[in-house]
């Protein structure tokens, strides 16, 4: 089925949404978001669910064609661990998980969260079936962070959000476990879309203009916060400099499942697919009810970039 077109420069497939709690073999209160990876010819997501119990945990769903048929695991790869300082910081779950291909393995940043707050934490994996955590690798209050899929300048790269700060910030690495040269990169923007808060979604994805990172950001809103995405472009060598950044969302809650929900009013994502041709599949997750499918160019998504007036 080809994508739906409408106002936004993200066009939504047909078969949306993908992963509903329909689709899985247990029963649960919510699904929030995914990341995602082409593992040979397989497509991977890994999809954050909440218990009925309350607590996330993050599974994984696989499928031939990335559209139809994804077959969400029985098990999660990845659960709060009930051992060692990872049990403390995990106790009410491990969620958001971003994958970036590093270096001949696959790394999962996510968001560890116990009653202590968040903190971001690292994982590794081959092939999706067994997972090793690396540490945990923040300070508290610390989340949606993704690492970047080479070093820059001789270090390893993160971006991140502090929980409280409301702005992506960037941070490095000698060794992914400890983080420091902690900068600011953007911020939320009085009077735009994204006056609120912000923090980066996808991973970045390196093009020979730059790092395009796609980033949502939340308006607080009469009826409660107002989740949207946007997209900017990072200097290549130092991804700190912002060159260009979109005024408008590039997606924003429109549909039925994207407005009604368990959050409503909310598109978010944690993982974009740059496919051969320059097409980019986007996965999100809508009003943290189910999980769908959006596409667009590359070139459409740099466009809209440098259509944006300079407003950083």
């Amino acid at each position: 089925m080809p994508a739906k077109r409408g106002p936004d420069i993200i066009h939504r497939w047909e078969g949306n949404p993908v992963i509903t709690i329909e689709s899985l073999p247990f029963r649960c209160a919510d699904i929030t978001n995914a990341g995602a990876v082409k593992l040979g010819d397989e497509y991977v997501l890994l999809v954050t669910i909440e218990s009925l119990e309350g607590t996330f945990s993050i599974y994984p769903a696989r499928s031939k064609d990335g559209y139809r048929r994804f077959e969400v695991a029985a098990e999660p790869l990845l659960a709060p661990s009930e051992n060692g300082e990872f049990a403390v910081y995990e106790e009410r779950g491990v969620l958001d998980a971003r994958i970036v291909s590093l270096e001949g393995s696959y790394y999962i940043c996510y968001n560890a969260l116990s009653h202590h707050g968040y903190r971001l934490a690292l994982a590794r994996t081959d092939d999706f079936r067994s997972v090793e955590r690396v540490g945990l690798t923040s300070l508290p209050d610390t989340k949606t962070g993704t690492l970047f899929s080479r070093k820059i300048n001789g270090q390893y790269a993160r971006l991140e959000r502090p929980a409280e700060r409301g702005s992506i910030w960037l941070s490095y690495s000698d060794d992914l476990q400890y983080w420091g040269g902690s900068e600011v990169v953007m911020t939320p923007r009085g009077g735009f879309w994204d006056c609120d808060r912000i923090g980066v979604a996808a991973p970045p994805m390196e093009t020979d203009d730059g790092w395009v990172v796609i980033y949502y950001g939340v308006k607080g809103t009469s009826a409660g916060p107002l989740f949207r995405l946007g997209a900017a472009m990072l200097d290549p060598d130092n991804p700190a400099r912002v060159l260009h950044r979109t005024n408008v969302p590039i997606l924003a809650p429109r549909e039925d499942y994207e407005r009604i929900g368990d959050l409503p009013n909310l598109v978010f994502s944690c993982g974009a697919l740059l496919e051969d041709g320059g097409k980019v599949r986007l996965y999100y997750g809508a009003s943290n009810s189910c999980i769908c499918i959006g596409t667009l160019t590359l070139s459409e998504l740099m466009k809209d970039c440098l259509a944006s007036e300079k407003e950083f």
